[in-house]
């Protein structure tokens, strides 16, 4: 199986290297760079790429924007990728690309042999391989407090987000003003929205109800 490496700590890579050739992988690219990375990738097609996230020269997410690249160039390209930390907007965006194989790993992981090897195997398979705390996050962000909201509820901080009044809101769903009132302070409390004054919640009321 044909593997292209990047990771720029060399003693990272010469032991991800001699791991993954030791279990009958061929190592055909070893980079340190993103863009030496999408050129490996492009220029080799490996059955799978195994990506640090962050690689110079910017040290930020070059080593993931590298694989998003070369995977518009090669569609279905699989790509492991392995990451110091859980970063929710990289796994998304791999995740989103939704073709072919993907993963994304903890680098603590790639020191229990046999769960990384397993790992690149069903990346290249077409499979994914998430790390579990990556998983943990992403299903806790879907958790959003707006979650504890009631249907009413919801129409009601629709309408907050529209801009509309208290009294239109009432005239809209055909409820009382003092109903209306009800919905607004319990979207509130579940929304953990104890405030200084009803201005601000309702801002933020609307801020938590817009974000992505």
């Amino acid at each position: 199986m044909r593997v292209v490496l990047a990771e720029d700590l060399f003693l990272l890579r010469d032991g991800l290297r001699t791991l993954l050739e030791a279990h009958g992988f061929e190592v055909v690219a070893a980079v340190e760079t993103g863009p030496e990375l999408e050129r490996a990738l492009v220029e080799q097609r490996p059955d799978v790429a195994v990506v640090d996230v962050r690689l110079p020269p910017t040290q930020t997410d070059e080593g993931l924007r590298a694989a998003l690249a070369a995977r518009r160039e090669v569609p279905g390209l699989p790509v492991l990728v392995l990451s110091q930390h859980v970063e929710q907007l990289y796994a998304r965006e791999l995740l989103a690309d939704g073709a072919g194989g993907v993963g994304y790993l903890l680098k603590d992981r790639v020191f229990n042999a046999d769960q990384f090897l397993d790992a690149v195997r069903r990346v290249a398979a077409g499979g994914t391989a998430m790390d579990p705390e990556v998983i943990s996050k992403l299903v806790a962000r879907r958790t959003t407090p707006l979650q504890r909201l009631t249907p009413r509820e919801h129409e009601v901080l629709a309408l907050m987000a529209e801009g509309r009044s208290n009294a239109a809101i009432a005239q809209q769903l055909v409820l009382s003003d003092g109903a209306v009132s009800k919905h607004i302070a319990s979207i509130f409390s579940k929304l953990d929205l104890a405030g200084s004054g009803d201005s601000n919640r309702r801002v933020l009321a609307v801020l938590e109800y817009l974000k992505p």
